[in-house]
This record gives C-alpha cells, structure tokens and sequence, in this order.
C-alpha cells in the first residue's frame, strides 16, 4: 500500500463517520416507531415565554398575541410572555406592551445579539423564578396544545426540549427556497427526532426550547454566539443535562422570500454550525470516551455532522481526487470507502424526504440539489479563507 492510498484512505474513512451518522439519524427519524415521548403530570405552576425581539414592530404583535392566547389555553394561564426589546430602533417594546406581554428593554449597541438577549431576560425574571422558561423567536408562531405538550415534556424529564422548529418556504417557493427548506427540515425535525429514536440527545436548534428555569439560570451565558441555541445546548451536554426533542409541540416561522435576506440567514447559521462543530465536537466525543458517558459522545456525534451541502461536497470532492490520484478501473478501497458514505447521505437525505419533506420540496425540484450544494461553495470558502462570520444579524422579515 502506498503512502498516497494510506493518506486518501484515511481521509476516505475520517468522512465516512459523520455521514453514516447523518444516515443513521434520518433512517431512524424517518422509520423507527416513536419513543419515550409522553409528558405525564401536572403542569407547573408558573412558566415564563421569553421572546428575544430586535427591530421586530412588524410582526412582534401577532406573535404576543398568539403566544398569550397559548399561555391562556394551553397552560390555563399559569404563565406570561415576557419581550426582551433589544437595541431596537423602533416600536417594538410598544407593539408588544399593547399585545400583552411583559417588556424589558436593553440598550447595549456594542453588545448585540439573541444570546445577550436571553441573557438579560432570565436576569429580568427577577426574585420570584418560574417553574420552567420557554424560549421562542420573534417571527414564530406555537398552538396553545405544542406550548402545554413542550412545559409538560420539560417539567416530566428535568431536561431541555426541543420542539419541532419548522420553517416554512415562502408561499410560491424557488427549487432554491424548497432545498434549503428541505435542509432544514432534516436538521431541525428528522435528525433530533432520529436521535431520541436511539435514545440518544439532540442539539437545540433556536427556538421552542423548554427547560427548567434553574438549568437555563446555571448554564453559561450565550452571549456572542451567533448560534447561541446549538453553544447552548452543547454546555448543557456538559453539565449532564442534555437535551431532548419532542414531535407532539411545533413551532414554525417561514424561511425569507428575498435572496438576499435568505442567504445571509443561511451565512449566519452555516458559518456558526462550522465554528460550533471544530470548537466543541472533538470535546465531547474526548470526554464521552474518558468518562464512558454515551450521551456527551452522541452529542459529539451529532455535531460532528457538518451542514449537508458541505458533508456532500467534501464527500464528493474526496471521492473525485481518490478516482484521479488511483485510477477506477480496479476501483481502490479508499474510494469505495468515499463513494459508500456520498451514497449513505444520499439515501438518508432520499427517505428523511420520502418520509418528511414531500410538501417542502417537490419531486420536480430534486434535479437543482446538484446546483443548490455548488451555490453554497462561496459561502464555505468565505469561512475557511476570511475565518467566517463572527457577529450577529438580523434576518430581514418579509
């Protein structure tokens, strides 16, 4: 064996790993029975929803109003919404006052983003804490049945949960719009729903998130992370308090229809995710080896799982430098090592879309993922050459 095929092979099977996880995970969330996800129990006697808002007079209203109505149904009023207006240049504390909600406000323009955010509204809550937090976004909306199903979940595991964060495609969608709603769609519904299939933990994925005030109170701050949500469930992790999903409580929002608006969202989350995943996975899958904890591995697993446009195209461009550098014709291990785990993304992502994704992205539609994964090569070259986005923004509503 010669040093090239060594060095290809390794790198053939150090790639092999995130995406047979990335398999694993949508064949279990997509064909696996559903488990371990009853709430049983009365429900707390106080729950507090606090919304993160930035510039958000618009729409902030609309979701005040649904989730007070929520509060009022789903939790027999055992509970309040609580906007945290932040840095906002605009009526959004006022919008919100008039919807029902309590409002704290924060003015700190050097200190932006969701993570501060959340960080001055568990401040705010004050001497008297509630029960359990529920942290959902500004743009979102949740029943009044997911919002009892999520508090309950959380009060019954004493753990973190993970609703269903759907985003939806604009109402005349692209083939761009409906593929990164797909992506979606698989990382925020089928991969979590995949994991506690395994009974196994998921990463939080940014909004309908459920715990007990005491575990968010102790966590790390979130700060400047611009994807405080993953940073912050990956510290939990740590604490042994990892979280866990649930697929009776849904929250949704719908994915930008402008261009612009969309690829800056998708920026901001992919170059997080990157960020997230080189800094913390090798720790956790370290420490879940030297501990024996099989949830901090998971975790590690998990998160090990770079975004899927990238696994594919890093998955694809190993395999073609395999082809040229040994030849096909006898096909060398290393490639059918890189050709077997393309293909292991390629059926996770085929089922996760028979099973979940059919009304997201239409048949029609498949034929542009090839152009969807090369539109996404800028956006991967802008992390590695200019170290990525670091800071938040805010996604322009339509």
């Amino acid at each position: 064996m010669s040093a090239v095929e060594a060095v290809l092979g390794l790198g053939a099977a150090l790639l092999a790993a995130p995406a047979l996880v990335y398999a694993l995970q949508c064949l279990a969330g997509s064909l696996l029975p559903d488990r371990d996800d009853d709430a049983d129990g009365d429900l707390p006697a106080q729950t507090i929803v606090i919304v993160p808002a930035h510039d958000e007079e618009a729409g902030v209203g609309e979701t005040v109003r649904g989730l007070v109505e929520a509060v009022a149904e789903g939790l027999e009023g055992r509970g309040e919404v609580l906007v945290v207006a932040d840095n906002c240049q605009d009526e959004t504390a006022t919008r919100a006052r008039e919807a029902g909600a309590r409002v704290v406000t924060r003015d700190e323009p050097e200190r932006r983003g969701k993570g501060f955010a959340i960080d001055h509204g568990v401040a705010a809550i004050g001497a008297a804490p509630p029960d359990v937090v529920v942290l959902v976004d500004a743009d979102c909306r949740v029943t009044p049945a997911s919002l009892r199903h999520l508090v309950l979940r959380a009060a019954a595991t004493d753990r973190p949960v993970q609703a269903d964060y759907i985003l939806r495609p604009p109402p005349t969608p692209s083939p761009r719009s409906g593929i990164s709603g797909l992506a979606v769609l698989v990382k925020n519904r089928v991969r979590p729903r995949g994991m506690r299939r395994l009974g196994l933990p998921c990463q939080l994925t940014g909004s309908g998130m459920a715990m007990r005030y005491t575990t968010l109170h102790e966590a790390p701050p979130a700060g400047e992370d611009i994807v405080e949500d993953m940073v912050l469930g990956v510290e939990l992790a740590l604490q042994d308090r990892a979280p866990t999903s649930t697929s009776r409580a849904e929250v949704w929002s719908e994915l930008p229809a402008d261009r612009g608006a969309a690829a800056g969202q998708r920026r901001r989350w992919e170059h997080g995710h990157i960020a997230t995943m080189l800094r913390y996975a090798p720790r956790l899958l370290l420490r879940g080896l030297a501990e024996r904890s099989l949830h901090r591995f998971a975790m590690g697993l998990d998160l090990l799982v770079p975004p899927l446009a990238l696994l594919v195209l890093v998955t694809a461009a190993w395999a073609g430098t395999c082809a040229a550098a040994l030849g096909t014709a006898p096909i060398s291990w290393p490639l059918r090592i890189a050709l077997g785990a393309l293909g292991a993304v390629m059926l996770g992502t085929l089922v996760a879309w028979a099973a979940h994704g059919r009304q997201t992205l239409p048949l029609r539609h498949l034929v542009f993922v090839p152009l969807y994964v090369l539109w996404k090569v800028p956006l991967y070259l802008a992390f590695f050459l200019r170290r990525g986005q670091r800071s938040w923004n805010r996604t322009a509503r339509d």
